[in-house]
């Protein structure tokens, strides 16, 4: 199987590290990829954005799977663009990737299928905004409706600011907050089979122990050891089958990644969002315990096969990875710094390795960084604590001026 991957970031280096090492795949690409994947891939520039140019990179390289990673591409409509050319594309629709294009959207779908969410309103004028807020009380929670990168939602107990995120947006939704834990847990679907993959959590915000300003995320890890007996199989019932079900009594079929944000609340499993593709940082972990190979996953899900796939195979221990930031991120990070350490931390047995985000070869091979999130370390074990003590001895031996990581990752699990 020849496979192209769109993007170029850790999400599609853990993808493309995975295909890597799957014996059906015979050549593999990615556009435009990073200086990491091309250690696994052959990389092609192209725009991303533009569904008729990677539908003609997906026909120049007879590819036979075309894998969309980052959500832009996807609510652009670069899937629908490499399906017309007749080509298997893993990815949904520009239409069905409304589900995370818009909250609104979401929300909607949400109500259909009677799915458990936050109550909320849609607001498209500030006095709307301030009316919502008082409805709910502190703590406010403002969601951009339109494609933010992981930084368009405010959670604050400072009404000023939440009504100054909603006054800086063309239309919000504001929701009550939910309290409890949050995991994260994707299911491939092919819009009739959802097949749920293991659960994973995430930590958001920039600093230790949850401070500082929200970021496309920091970290994350899997098992989680804490969550409920039956988590999967109750959202599988009650959110994720309902969902596909519903949007394809819409006539907008959703095959592809439908990752599940979730807060399992006093009231019970609430959905905190929808997203229409793998989660990053949360893909290097649960890719890390997926044993089954991943190509004909993908394929199975991108040709409606699905329900023939047999039983996904899972490693018993655990996995956690830990982003390296720049300088300066989220507000403004500081790119092309040199990284040293990189060949170093990548352990000869394989149980931990650097999945490239935002890097760059400069004109002698040298690795630069290139974005906010620059690198996730990523590392395996036996159990949480074990996988956390790789991760940060791998991460010790990089270098990246100013790069910044949180160093409780994990932690409080692990314990």
């Amino acid at each position: 199987m020849k496979v192209l991957v769109i993007g170029g970031g850790a999400r599609e280096h853990a993808l493309c590290r995975s295909l890597s090492q799957d014996p059906a795949v015979t050549e593999l690409h990615c556009a435009p990829g990073n200086a990491g994947i091309a250690q696994v891939a052959t990389v092609h520039p192209v725009d991303q954005l533009d569904g008729a140019a990677v539908a003609a990179l997906a026909r120049l390289l007879t590819a036979d799977l075309v894998v969309v990673g980052p959500e832009a591409p996807l609510v652009a409509g670069v899937a629908d663009a490499v399906r017309a050319a007749g080509i298997p594309v893993f990815g949904p629709s520009g239409q069905a990737a409304q589900l995370e294009g818009s909250k609104a959207f979401a929300k909607d779908v949400m109500a259909g299928a009677n799915v458990p969410t936050a109550r909320s309103y849609v607001c498209t004028t500030v006095a709307e905004a301030a009316e919502a807020l008082d409805a709910f009380g502190a703590p406010y929670v403002v969601k951009d409706d339109g494609l933010a990168a992981g930084k368009g939602v405010v959670v604050t107990s400072d009404r000023a600011e939440a009504l100054a995120h909603a006054a800086s947006c063309e239309r919000v939704v504001i929701e009550e907050y939910l309290d409890g834990p949050e995991v994260s847990l994707f299911a491939i679907t092919d819009g009739v089979t959802v097949l749920p993959l293991q659960p994973a959590q995430d930590f958001k915000r920039a600093l230790d122990g949850d401070e500082g300003p929200n970021t496309g995320g920091m970290g994350a890890y899997s098992p989680l050891p804490w969550a409920p007996e039956g988590l999967v199989e109750e959202v599988l019932e009650t959110v994720l089958q309902p969902t596909v079900d519903e949007l394809r009594r819409r006539g907008t079929p959703f095959s592809g990644l439908l990752y599940a944000g979730l807060a399992l609340t006093s009231r019970g499993t609430r959905v905190i969002e929808f997203n229409a593709r793998f989660g990053d940082p949360e893909t290097q972990v649960v890719l890390a315990r997926l044993r089954t190979p991943l190509a004909a996953v993908l394929h199975a899900s991108a040709t409606g096969t699905l329900e023939l796939l047999e039983p996904l195979r899972w490693d018993d221990g655990a996995a956690v990875t830990v982003v390296i930031a720049s300088e300066g991120y989220p507000a403004d990070p500081r790119t092309g710094d040199p990284i040293e350490g990189l060949a170093e931390a990548d352990a000869a047995d394989g149980t931990a390795y650097v999945l490239h985000a935002g890097t760059r070869l400069d004109g002698t091979g040298q690795v630069l960084s290139a974005g906010g999130r620059v690198l996730s370390v990523t590392a395996t074990g036996t159990d949480l604590a074990e996988a956390r003590g790789r991760a940060y001895d791998a991460l010790a031996l990089i270098s990246l001026k100013g790069g910044q990581h949180r160093t409780d990752i994990a932690l409080k699990a692990a314990g």
